[in-house]
């Protein structure tokens, strides 16, 4: 069900034996399974604690306890550790959580809006950001309105061609062009304001 790599375990292994007042183990589900907005929810969870419908997958250091009703979206899933210099970085894949692009019989605009939300938004995350569909031309002409701190960005414009226009098109060969409809001049809190 859930592959957790051996330097995974052993993290997670060290982070229990530090935990006071008795037995641990872990314990995950999906938040919002099947939309954009999925995630992979991950905490101790107290010996007792657990769901008594959940899943125990029982590893040499711990138990990890998986939600029933999260159990067949984490089909496919893993967690790694990967070591660095900081201390490292543990990562939850989980390709099936946000289930599945809608077919080629769904509308450009509605196919379009799932990978804004599901590849784009995301990588915009990170400075603060976000893009979201106006609409799309009689002429197959994606129009985008950015937020946060994309909103007023000196760099929106290279992020709208190299990146998102790049992705769309590379996912949508119809559409001839993407356009920003943001007003960048109102933007209070941008990522990056070119000094005067």
């Amino acid at each position: 069900m859930i592959e957790i790599t051996p330097t995974a375990q052993d993290y997670f292994a060290r982070l229990l034996e530090q935990q006071d007042g008795g037995d641990f183990g872990l314990r995950i589900s999906v938040v919002n399974p099947g939309t954009p907005r999925a995630g992979c929810d991950l905490q101790f969870c107290p010996a007792g604690e657990e769901k008594g419908s959940d899943h125990c997958v029982e590893f040499s250091a711990f138990k990890l306890f998986v939600d029933a009703d999260s159990a067949d979206w984490l089909g496919e899933a893993s967690i790694d550790f990967e070591q660095d210099a900081t201390g490292g970085q543990l990562t939850i894949r989980a390709p099936n959580i946000k289930g599945s692009m809608p077919g080629t019989d769904a509308a450009l605009s509605e196919r379009v809006a799932w990978v804004l939300e599901t590849e784009i938004n995301p990588g915009l995350a990170g400075h603060g950001g976000m893009v979201s569909l106006e609409g799309i031309t009689e002429k197959q002409e994606v129009v985008l309105r950015f937020g946060g701190g994309c909103h007023g960005c000196g760099m929106a414009d290279v992020t709208l061609k190299d990146g998102i226009e790049t992705t769309l098109k590379g996912h949508f060969p119809e559409i001839t062009a993407v356009l920003d409809a943001t007003d960048h001049s109102t933007g209070e809190n941008p990522y990056y304001a070119p000094s005067d």
